[in-house]
């Protein structure tokens, strides 16, 4: 029932301007289903809507998708703005940071899917990566380098 909902939202917000909580409440009433402004609100979050401006001035919602090419760029941006060193063990990649940006370069790295990174530990301000070889870890150091 929720992912029909939000489905007809998505149909509602594209083809309608609807600006407001009881608006989308209505036409989703008026589209046959049984809801409240709380079910609404609650969608509108989980949907990550946004209002954006009209020209006449007016608000909408919209859809707000992130494409995978913008999340790369951010990860990307998160992972040079904390760098500052690597160096390796064997087949341990160990990253320094700014510190107190650890956890969230080690976050970016999850995301960016290296398949050689097996998993990060992410302290303060070291990153320790297990990397599956030590071949791998020369050429996930390359890569990162490339980055920053």
């Amino acid at each position: 029932m929720k992912e029909k909902r939000q489905e007809k939202i998505l149909e509602l917000i594209t083809g309608k301007e609807i600006g407001t909580q009881e608006e989308l409440t209505y036409e989703l009433e008026q589209a046959g289903f049984a809801v409240t402004q709380a079910t609404v609100s609650r969608d509108i979050r989980e949907m990550k809507l946004t209002k954006v401006a009209m020209s006449d001035g007016k608000l909408r919602y919209v859809a707000y998708r992130e494409t995978a090419q913008n999340l790369s760029q951010k990860y990307i941006r998160i992972f040079r703005d904390g760098f500052l060193s690597m160096d390796s063990a064997q087949n341990i990649l160990v990253i320094k940071t700014v510190s107190g940006m650890a956890m969230a370069v080690a976050a970016a790295l999850d995301h960016m899917e290296f398949p050689e990174i097996v998993g990060s530990i992410a302290g303060d301000d070291t990153i320790m990566c297990a990397v599956r070889s030590v071949e791998d870890t020369a050429k996930i150091m390359e890569r990162l380098g490339e980055l920053v």
